[in-house]
């Protein structure tokens, strides 16, 4: 098991990212599917908590088939996918990924939203762990994600908001930006294997430290879509971008239950109490970089150890999906 903090700031407020962050995951979701592949979502609906109150659960499927290397693909189900499912009491959720071809690999994201720029060091309770969690900070205009997925648009530094007036993004812009909120999560990976448990946790970690850079960074350049959409209009907006994503797939029919009626508590609920779409392989927008300097300790390409299969690289699913503010009352 690996897990590591990750704080992302914004200039936002918590408030206006529960708009922001419905927007940008459903715009997103749509964009990266394509026939056979990409999310498909399954439920989408209110959810009670006894602890947390009113909230939104959604469970959402990544089909991963073709991602996967030829030799991959003859031994995986014909239909391969990687479950999530996501418990949003906004500004607090957890989300969790499985699969069961994997039956030993599993994420699970607890996220927390603050207005402040990162500095809660307890966020996630004082208690000790068995060992000191990694802090990674995330800045979403000054870190690098791969040159070929770069675009003029969203890019952070040169980037201003007519809407809001905010921007650009110089160096050292956390320290004085108002407004200003951060995004908190915890991340777990586990990949209970011996002999590649640290290897891929520490690679499915790269992954997903690129998707939250990524998907935040578009959070904000697409601020003057979003920020005049009332609640009501951004989950139409979901709504009908939910079911031309699924019919986007192509290989499955819309499967979306969306409804007014909250699931009791006991119908789903996390294994452990509290974000982050989901694509496949490192998705071409968010392989790692080349270029960009990493630690020798993880590679990019796992090869497994098949002397048959000595230059296969098994390239794993990269996690990439967030979640649905809660259905207001």
């Amino acid at each position: 098991m690996l897990m590591k903090e990750y704080r992302i700031c914004m200039p936002l407020t918590v408030e206006e990212y529960q708009i922001g962050q419905l927007y940008m995951i459903s715009k997103h979701s749509h964009e990266q599917s394509e026939r056979g592949e990409g999310v498909e979502v399954v439920q989408n609906q209110p959810y009670l908590d006894p602890e947390h109150g009113q909230g939104q659960f959604t469970e959402k499927r990544v089909y991963l088939n073709n991602k996967l290397p030829s030799w991959a693909r003859a031994v995986v189900p014909k239909i391969f996918y990687v479950t999530e499912k996501a418990w949003n009491y906004y500004p607090y959720t957890i989300t969790e990924y499985t699969c069961s071809f994997l039956p030993k690999f599993s994420i699970h994201i607890e996220t927390k939203y603050e207005d402040n720029k990162g500095s809660n060091g307890k966020i996630f309770g004082g208690e000790p762990r068995e060992e000191e969690t990694e802090v990674c900070f995330v800045d979403i205009a000054y870190d690098e994600i791969p040159e070929r997925h770069y675009k003029e648009s969203e890019d952070l530094r040169y980037f201003k908001s007519e809407k809001t007036n905010r921007g650009v993004l110089k160096e050292g812009w956390i320290e004085s930006q108002e407004p200003i909120m951060c995004s908190y999560k915890l991340v777990t990976v586990k990949f209970e294997v011996w002999g590649l448990q640290t290897r891929v946790e520490q690679f499915v970690h790269k992954v997903i430290r690129d998707v939250l850079l990524l998907g935040h960074k578009q959070a904000f350049a697409w601020v003057d879509e979003w920020i005049d959409m009332t609640t009501e209009e951004v989950r139409e907006y979901e709504r009908a971008t939910q079911e031309a994503t699924n019919l986007k797939i192509g290989t499955f029919p819309p499967a979306i239950s969306i409804n007014d009626t909250p699931l009791p508590s006991s119908a789903h609920g996390p294994s452990s109490a509290p974000t982050t779409p989901l694509t496949t392989e490192p998705p071409d927008f968010l392989a790692v970089p080349k270029d960009r300097p990493r630690k020798k300790s993880a590679p990019e390409t796992l090869t497994l150890p098949d002397p048959a299969r000595r230059n296969s690289g098994f390239r794993l699913p990269s996690i990439f999906s967030w979640n649905s503010p809660p259905q207001p009352e």
